[in-house]
């Protein structure tokens, strides 16, 4: 789960809170309607058909606007507080014998709709209480004050401790996601780089790849290359040598090109230099630049510092031709082939390998 799928769940339950919080006023309200008593009629209140209507057209609002974030839900409790309120005063007008009760149960009746809908929510819940608890009160004229603040202050001390739970939940769930996304991240560009030399691997190329080809325009070249007689200098050397001289090389290879450009270790001792938003002239450059900075490296022999050793590169450059990925890359993989056969230690675009083919070509027809 991602912190914004955490959100949009917390949102949901906001919404579904006072969605139920609407529901159980409306059919309250509808419920005191009623007769209570057999041969009574139905009993229209004002502030009964208010707290129908706003709960019915609210309900309409949301159920057709599930994603709107409006921080309605304490301002519509204390308004439905209000509301129930004036009906208790209303209903207390018509009760033929007063005794207390009446006051009693209207009171639960508020406080069972607040603890099924707002159990998450303390400032509605205290919102949605206050304006009948204190109107429960002073109707009572102190006949029943500790049953009548029993009952307020039981379930606001419960709901107080509740909330206080639910908000420690709430901050440990978030800062939990919030680590668990960050040692993603961490482990996500781990297994983008090469553990060896710290450049990307092929993966890291890819997820680089698709970022450039969407957000860059203009012109791309792809650059292959590996280190000349590689085999015999880890037969001659060591692998622990050979080691050291691949992470020589690929920091030689960073320093040469630019910020933007991308080096990946390709695989043994292959790399690819995908060069960004260049011409063909500076491509070439940076290629010679590469090729002087690995040749002018002297690697120190791990066992004798005395003898320092030189690696030379060969490398093929191809043009990145309408988002072709895969036939730059065979282009760069050929002019590199025919730069090995040529002595080593060389660079070849694919253009002047196509010339070259061209005039070689032509001669034989001429």
């Amino acid at each position: 789960m991602k912190l914004q799928t955490y959100e949009e769940l917390l949102h949901s339950k906001y919404r579904l809170s006072l969605m139920l919080f609407l529901f159980l006023n409306m059919a309250t309200s509808l419920f005191s309607m009623l007769p209570v008593n057999k041969g009574e009629n139905l009993t229209f209140s004002l502030p009964a058909t208010l707290i129908v209507i706003i709960s019915l057209l609210q309900l309409v609002f949301w159920i057709l606007k599930p994603k709107t974030k409006w921080p309605v839900l304490s301002f519509t409790a204390f308004i439905m507080g209000a509301l129930w309120s004036w009906l208790i005063v209303h209903k207390s007008e018509l009760v033929f014998y007063f005794d207390g009760s009446y006051l009693l149960i209207s009171l639960m009746a508020v406080f069972f709709i607040s603890t099924i809908s707002l159990h998450e929510h303390l400032l509605a819940f205290c919102l949605h209480i206050a304006p009948p608890s204190l109107t429960v009160l002073l109707l009572d004229r102190g006949q029943h004050p500790l049953t009548l603040l029993f009952t307020i202050a039981l379930p606001l001390l419960g709901f107080t401790f509740q909330s206080l739970m639910q908000h420690r939940s709430d901050h440990f769930t978030r800062r939990l996601l919030f680590q668990l996304y960050e040692e993603k991240q961490t482990w996500s560009d781990l297994s983008m780089l090469d553990p060896l030399t710290g450049l990307y691997n092929r993966r890291g190329l890819k997820n680089r790849l698709e970022n450039l080809l969407e957000n860059h325009a203009g012109s791309h070249f792809v650059m292959l290359l590996d280190i000349d007689n590689f085999k015999s200098y880890n037969d001659n050397y060591g692998h622990a040598m050979g080691d050291q001289a691949l992470t020589r090389v690929s920091a030689a290879i960073r320093d040469a090109v630019r910020s933007r450009d991308v080096v990946t270790r390709y695989g043994g001792e292959e790399f690819l230099v995908l060069m960004t938003n260049v011409n063909a002239s500076i491509a070439m450059k940076l290629a010679e630049r590469i090729r002087q900075y690995v040749l002018d490296l002297e690697i120190p022999h791990r066992f004798n510092h005395r003898v320092s050793t030189h690696v030379t590169i060969s490398a093929g450059i191809a043009p990145i031709i309408e988002e072709d990925f895969e036939q730059a890359m065979a282009n760069a993989d050929r002019a590199l082939y025919v730069a090995k056969n040529r002595g080593r230690n060389t660079i070849l675009s694919w253009e002047e390998l196509c010339e070259t083919n061209l005039r070689s070509a032509l001669t034989d027809i001429i």
